[in-house]
């Protein structure tokens, strides 16, 4: 996954709408949606998908004369990659050994069981990526 930046919040709002349609989605669909909760122009609603579309967050697909959106990458994987180039930020590898620890520090239970045993899957395997159910505990 390329480097990611954070997503603001109208980024976040659409991308959550994204990742819980059970199918693409138009703009109008997604604007209808979010506009629920917050009142947006439906060019602005286009905007921040085209734009999601740039940094290749979301794919168009050609669907008669509308696009349709859908999520390139699944919220874990995104979330994961954000954390991935926030450790990046760090100057040497005793800095990122340091925001470990710390960022160990801040996680609750439930969350460390769940670094505890994506840890010993990857030890213990072939040293590639936890699977999801090693994060969920299935």
């Amino acid at each position: 996954m390329a480097k990611q930046t954070r997503l603001g919040d109208l980024e976040r709002a659409v991308m959550d709408h994204l990742w819980s349609a059970p199918q693409p989605q138009t703009v109008r669909q997604v604007h209808e949606a979010i506009s629920m909760r917050r009142d947006l122009a439906y060019t602005t609603v286009m905007t921040v998908l085209q734009r999601l579309a740039k940094k290749n967050l979301v794919s168009q697909i050609r669907d008669d004369r509308a696009h349709r959106y859908t999520p390139v990458h699944g919220r874990d994987e995104l979330v994961a990659g954000l954390m991935v180039d926030a450790l990046d930020q760090a100057a040497d590898s005793g800095s990122r050994q340091a925001a470990l620890v710390h960022f160990v520090g801040r996680v609750g239970a439930d969350e460390a069981e769940a670094l505890r045993r994506a840890l010993d899957e990857l030890e213990s395997g072939s040293r590639h990526a936890p699977s999801a159910g090693a994060l969920s505990g299935d």
